[in-house]
């Protein structure tokens, strides 16, 4: 009894410290079941197969021992010679183990930390789950309250909304009807002021129309009969007062001027100026870049308003006071003067360009091929000639244009003034048709192409050369 009453002290230290082993042991491995809400994973199997690794690293380089005896003693001898002649080759696989053995102890220290950590995770899990059950418990009893609360006022809410979608549809409707008849009233209202302003305005702008146009009608009258009267006074005195001279040129068939307001012929007959100016926009490429052009018989300056607009120096002489004095007005320079006279009194190869539109028809046969040979003595090199005619190719020309004027002698062929150009020198002609007979005579339409295209074709035609 003594000895097992003396025994018991000890056994029970021995318990208290295999008691305290386990709980480092728990501490620092974790069991898996130890989580609580939180389940760790099982190292068991790692640490087992840790520990068979490093049984084996332990076992590379050794000779197993054998019994006693000389055969036994010369193989062992052999053995360990053979595992120290080995030893260089294998000792890297040797520090290699050992390095994979450290990295799985690594691993399970890491993976033990995380455990460790885990269970201080679950155990604060456990004290807050703890102190909010109280909580849950409340907020179970507020839920079922909450249910038939709501479903109270969810119907309360639900007869609230119909009232008021209900009266808002009321009071929509109403204003609905209200804006519809004011919009209405207020259609017919613009609509009555609309019609009554425009038949004002229409009213207002036909009397001014008319009073205008009575007006206008009585200036032109009684400006066109003073133009008229100075005219004819103007042309009266001058052939009183001008001296009985010979025919010029030394032509004895040339034929006296006629009497009239040629600037109000133009404007019936030949066209507006912006009419010719339009028409003329041709020439406009023909003359670019020269210095010293000329125009013979300007008339109103249309050609030379042309020039001036594309900054080509240019000057036009004409046998017509009025329209000299006309394009001196518009600041162009013109002058009277015979074209013949003054083109003799021109220093050879002065001019870079010539140009002569509806003029050549006015002159007598024998003076056209005049007229070019002077342009061409007047003219430098590869200076310009252009001369624009009516066409007689085209029959309508006879019948419309060319007879109103009583100043034209003949027509000249296109053929035949070509003919003039080479003769007197010029070359790379060029023969452009102008005025086709169908844009102004509209009953050409109806002849058979063939017909309209041979003899009532341009009404206009030029031709164009360069000296050489």
């Amino acid at each position: 009894m003594a000895a097992s009453s003396g025994a018991d002290p000890k056994l029970a230290e021995l318990a208290s410290l295999i008691s305290e082993i386990r709980e480092r042991v728990r501490e620092r491995h974790p069991d898996p079941d130890m989580g609580g809400s939180v389940r760790l994973p099982d190292l068991g199997p790692i640490v087992h197969a840790r520990d068979a690794a490093l049984g084996k690293v332990a076992a590379i380089g050794k000779v197993n021992p054998r019994p006693g005896g000389i055969v036994n003693s010369i193989a062992q001898a052999a053995k360990r010679f053979i595992s120290r002649a080995m030893n260089w080759h294998v000792r890297e696989q040797v520090e290699f183990n050992r390095a994979a053995v450290t990295a799985l102890e690594a691993i399970l220290e890491a993976l033990d930390e995380n455990n460790r950590a885990l269970r201080e995770l679950a155990a604060q899990d456990a004290k807050i789950q703890a102190q909010f059950e109280p909580v849950r418990e409340e907020a179970a009893d507020t839920r079922a309250q909450w249910i038939p609360w709501r479903s109270e006022w969810e119907r309360k809410l639900s007869v609230n909304e119909t009232q008021f979608l209900r009266g808002l549809a009321d009071l929509q409707t109403a204003f609905q009807h209200r804006a519809t008849l004011m919009e209405s009233n207020f259609r017919d209202m613009v609509t009555a002021q609309h019609r009554d302003f425009e038949g004002a305005l229409d009213r207002s702008g036909i009397d001014i129309q008319k009073r205008l146009w009575d007006d206008l009608e009585k200036i032109r009258h009684h400006y066109e009969s003073i133009i008229h009267g100075e005219l004819r006074l103007v042309r009266q005195r001058a052939a009183l007062l001008a001296p009985q001279a010979a025919p010029s040129r030394g032509s004895a068939t040339a034929a006296a001027p006629v009497e009239m307001d040629w600037i109000k012929f133009a404007e019936k007959f030949r066209g507006s100026e912006e009419d010719v100016r339009r028409g003329q926009q041709f020439y406009v490429e023909r003359f670019r870049g020269r210095k010293n052009v000329l125009d013979l018989g300007c008339g109103r300056g249309e050609f030379l308003e042309l020039m001036r607009e594309h900054g080509v120096e240019a000057r036009g002489i004409e046998q017509n006071e009025e329209l000299v004095a006309m394009c001196k007005r518009s600041g162009l320079k013109a002058e009277f003067a015979d074209m013949f006279e003054h083109l003799n009194a021109l220093p050879d190869q002065s001019l870079d360009g010539i140009f002569c539109s509806q003029v050549v028809e006015h002159l007598q046969p024998a003076e056209v091929p005049q007229l070019i040979r002077l342009a061409h003595a007047k003219l430098e090199p590869r200076g310009i000639l252009a001369v624009e005619t009516p066409n007689p190719e085209c029959l309508a020309i006879f019948a419309t244009h060319f007879y109103l004027d009583p100043s034209h002698t003949r027509p000249i062929p296109p053929p035949l003034l070509a003919f003039y150009f080479e003769e007197t020198g010029f070359g790379l002609l060029e023969t452009h048709r102008f005025a086709p007979a169908q844009d102004s005579i509209p009953a050409v339409n109806d002849l058979p192409e063939s017909v309209r295209k041979t003899f009532f074709g341009s009404m206009d035609y030029a031709v164009l050369g360069l000296r050489l």
